[in-house]
């Protein structure tokens, strides 16, 4: 299993304002992205993840915020990731560089 480009130690990035709930449904996408990379995952319950992020952030600014962020912590790519992911017609998806 591949490891987190930078460390394995980071930070997901999170805003104090949301609620536990909330939470957990970004920690959860992070996760999705991170199985994607790593490993693999159901396409659907990837895209099911992101469907929940959006609740949480609606706005595309914020979106691509912590997009850079979790990058930068964790080195992999949000965006490339989804849009390979929604481009797939596999029922399990993996992302490669």
């Amino acid at each position: 299993m591949k490891m987190p480009k930078n460390n394995d130690n980071y930070q997901y990035p999170l805003d104090e304002t949301w609620t536990t709930a909330e939470i957990i449904k970004v920690t959860t996408f992070y996760q999705a992205i991170e199985a994607a990379n790593e490993g693999s995952i159901a396409t659907a319950d990837l895209l099911a993840a992101y469907r929940e992020f959006k609740t949480v952030v609606p706005a595309k600014s914020e979106e691509k915020r912590l997009a850079r962020d979790y990058e930068a912590a964790s080195g992999y790519r949000i965006y490339q990731t989804m849009r390979a992911a929604q481009e797939t017609n596999k029922q399990r998806f993996q992302y490669r560089d």
